[in-house]
């Protein structure tokens, strides 16, 4: 095996032993197990359980966030971007749940990564809402007194909020595409010029 192929092995158990037993809950030893390497061999790639988590999150919103320029790049209009980026932060409950949850519910109740990482995948991953904001916004499809870092915090606040029913309440009776759908036309609403809407 690949050294590549052993650490993306690695991330792949982490993700979800962490979703299911929790990062403070989890060992080393539960990871290698899910892994199908020797307890050693984590280390061979990481420090420890805190450095697998940081690895994790900085690798795993990399991905994400090639994928959503990828697909908003292919789009001209600033509102179909929008309404894309939203889709995707929702759909990846649906489409990676063990991933979802350790993003939305392990890594907030880690006082050491929120004190001491810098932020600065997440930043960019966010950055991609004010970009299409901006580009409305010269484009003179959005209004040109919102604030883009503003509206940037409302969107994703938004969004993670709706997640977050997801992961604690599987159950729910809200369908993904149509919460997706109306959290776009909410903001979208406030975001229009009122010629172009």
């Amino acid at each position: 095996m690949r050294i590549s192929d052993k650490h993306q092995k690695i991330i792949d158990a982490a993700v979800n032993v962490f979703a299911e037993k929790g990062f403070f809950n989890a060992r080393i030893s539960d990871i290698a197990r899910q892994a199908g390497v020797a307890d050693g061999t984590i280390y061979l790639y990481f420090n420890n359980k805190y450095d697998i988590l940081i690895s994790l999150f900085e690798e795993e919103i990399g991905k994400i966030i090639l994928e959503v320029k990828k697909l908003i790049e292919k789009e001209e209009d600033p509102r179909r971007m929008l309404e894309i980026f939203i889709a995707q932060h929702l759909g990846l409950v649906r489409r990676r749940k063990s991933l979802a949850e350790v993003l939305q519910m392990e890594l907030r109740q880690s006082n050491k990564f929120m004190r001491e990482y810098r932020n600065t995948k997440f930043i960019e991953y966010i950055d991609i809402i004010s970009a299409i904001i901006r580009k409305g916004q010269e484009m003179g499809v959005f209004r040109p007194e919102v604030k883009p870092g503003i509206a940037k915090r409302a969107i994703f606040g938004a969004i993670d909020e709706c997640a977050r029913l997801w992961i604690l309440n599987p159950d729910t009776t809200y369908d993904i595409n149509e919460t997706a759908a109306q959290v776009s036309r909410i903001f979208l609403a406030g975001l229009e010029q009122p010629s172009v809407q």
